[in-house]
């Protein structure tokens, strides 16, 4: 298993912190948990509401269980800010069956 992280990778600049927004939006929408971790450091960290995930194990394991509940819905992801090292998106959910 590849260890290695789809580029583009740090530093960022704008464009390329905007690419890798769209990636990962496009690898989240595969919903396969190997393909989206791909998308991201192996020392990831994740935030959602109480939960801190953290590397590309638990990623996988949160979005297997995730995902085995919800479905339905696409994910949309803007870039919100950026550093040489960080990117930060914004998530939007969209309901497949509106």
């Amino acid at each position: 298993m590849s260890t290695e992280t789809k580029p583009p990778c740090p530093p960022f600049t704008a464009e390329t912190a905007q690419i890798k927004v769209k990636s990962a939006q496009d690898a989240w929408n595969t919903k396969n948990p190997e393909t989206v971790k791909m998308a991201y450091t192996p020392d990831s960290v994740w935030w959602n509401r109480d939960v801190f995930l953290r590397g590309r194990d638990e990623i996988v394991k949160f979005l297997s269980e995730k995902w085995s509940r919800e479905d339905g819905y696409s994910l949309r992801k803007e870039l919100f800010a950026f550093s040489d090292n960080k990117v930060e998106p914004t998530f939007h959910l969209v309901d497949l069956h509106a």
